[in-house]
């Protein structure tokens, strides 16, 4: 992924790579020992049921591994984002 400026983060769209609209990113936690980013903290859509999500008071947290892309929006795997194994690809 490229690097992308956390300011330009700011209130950024959050979707689920099926078109889910999640929320609105308001922040990120980071390990400071090693910078590693851990979750985003999302304000959920009023619509979404996040009752299959990890939950702070009125945030979701999604792990940071569950980024998929970074452009007009931030795209997430839904399946990790819920804590669930993403399903296996057939070849």
């Amino acid at each position: 992924m490229a690097n992308v400026f956390a300011k330009n983060l700011s209130s950024k769209q959050v979707m689920a790579t099926d078109g889910t609209e999640i929320g609105i990113l308001y922040n990120i936690v980071m390990d400071i020992r090693t910078g590693e980013l851990i979750d985003l903290i999302v304000k959920p859509d009023m619509s979404l049921d996040t009752s299959k999500y990890k939950t702070d008071e009125q945030y979701i947290l999604l792990p940071f591994e569950s980024v998929r892309a970074i452009k007009d929006y931030i795209v997430v795997d839904k399946n990790i984002a819920r804590g669930l194994n993403p399903e296996p690809v057939e070849i």
